[in-house]
């Protein structure tokens, strides 16, 4: 299929899903589009079998998406530099020690404690997945996905001190989740007995504070060049091209994309738009980046729905999926509550924030776009089936229960 047919159809999708959600059912925006997206992948699943000639367009469309290419190289630059650029800097510098807690510890904890145990389960369940391969598989899954985070927590009711601590997270965690993957996939593939760890620590290092390093220098950058123009045209391009070169040089220098468009959007967001004199314009692109993180995640919300249909085999994985989703949560909660103990008086950091901060993890298209990259084996499809059930859970379920959790907690208080 062409790319342009390709594009077309995704847009008349987006918008179709868009409206009958805005129209009919009126979800919360995203919740919605990937709500509509599922069920209409089901009914086309259930179309193939009994009339394959009916749904051939859209099946032919989701088989010609790759989309872990689309997600990771393309789109995932854009939807964080967005997200990025539009954090109040000063709220994220007052929690930015519980945000880099659970970014780091927080990650390496969720995955340790995620692997082991559903080692544990699949053995007792005669699935026989490797070690490794739960470990690279809570990987994939213990990072938020700022996405998936930011779409929903901008529709709830969640306080200020946790909304600021959920976001900051959600876009530091991306990235070394995608690296600690990127490093566990590579042991696996060569076997611990093969693997040089001095070598796999040393780029580790690298892919992070690479990457947060160039962010650092090209989002400072850019900021000086906005700020010394009041042209909206030329503003708009600086940062498009901020973006691109930041994730075509963190490719070629092997170095992380999420962490270098993250940290550059930080730079440039917070402080051109407290330039006296191109105020204006830089509250305009503000809200133009705002618009485009709301179209590309409407999109890529339909992507995940429509990938259901490359997944065969998820039925046959509904019980492990399930096990998955509780596993998840403990891990999540324990990676959260282990660290932050040790600083709850500091922190000012409750068992109940505990618990919302848990709820409020929610995994998205990132997920997907990994677990679509492992390598082929045995254990690829119950992996991927797995994951779709866990990222379909956390966005719908958590998603649209986020704020009861939080009236529990905050009612009596409020």
């Amino acid at each position: 299929m062409e790319l342009f047919v390709i594009i077309s159809l995704l847009i008349i999708l987006s918008a179709v899903y868009s409206y009958i959600n805005a129209r009919f059912i009126k979800l919360p925006g995203t919740i919605g589009v990937i709500t509509i997206a599922i069920i209409g992948s089901v009914c086309i699943i259930i179309s193939n079998k009994l009339n394959p000639d009916w749904a051939k367009r859209l099946t032919e469309l989701a088989h010609s998406i790759d989309f872990s290419r689309t997600v990771l190289n393309i789109m995932l630059g854009f939807l964080l530099f967005a997200t990025a650029f539009r954090v109040d800097t000063g709220k994220l510098k007052r929690q930015m020690r519980p945000v880099l807690i659970l970014s780091t510890v927080g990650v390496l904890l969720s995955t340790a404690i995620f692997g082991g145990l559903l080692y544990l389960i699949a053995q007792l369940l005669e699935l026989n997945v490797p070690l490794l391969y739960c470990f690279t598989f809570g990987a994939l899954v213990s990072p938020t996905d700022p996405v998936a985070v930011s779409a929903i927590i901008k529709e709830s009711k969640l306080p200020q001190n946790l909304e600021t601590i959920v976001s900051g997270e959600s876009l530091f965690n991306d990235g070394i989740g995608l690296v600690l993957f990127i490093t566990l996939l590579e042991i696996t593939d060569a076997g611990i007995k093969n693997t040089d760890f001095n070598k796999a620590f040393v780029m580790f290092v690298q892919e992070v504070f690479g990457g947060i390093a160039l962010g650092a220098f090209t989002g400072y950058i850019a900021h000086r060049l906005m700020k010394s123009v009041t042209d909206f045209q030329t503003i708009v391009l600086v940062s498009f091209a901020l973006v691109m070169g930041d994730s075509v040089i963190a490719s070629y220098w092997h170095l992380s994309i999420p962490l270098a468009v993250v940290t550059a959007g930080l730079f440039a967001g917070s402080r051109s738009i407290n330039a006296a004199k191109n105020e204006r314009s830089h509250q305009e692109l503000e809200s133009f980046w705002e618009l485009v993180d709301e179209m590309l995640n409407t999109v890529l919300f339909v992507m995940i729905g429509l990938q259901m249909i490359n997944i065969p085999a998820i039925d046959n994985y509904w019980l492990i999926g399930s096990v998955c989703i509780i596993i998840l949560l403990l891990a999540r909660w324990l990676s959260i509550m282990l660290p932050l103990t040790f600083l709850r008086r500091s922190l000012n950091v409750n068992y109940g924030s505990i618990n919302i901060l848990t709820w409020a993890g929610v995994r998205g298209g990132i997920s997907i776009a990994l677990a679509l990259t492992l390598p082929a084996s045995d254990y690829k499809g119950l992996i991927l089936s797995a994951t779709y059930f866990v990222v379909i859970f956390s966005i719908v379920v958590q998603g649209l229960t986020l704020n009861k959790v939080i009236n529990a907690w905050y009612g009596d208080k409020g």
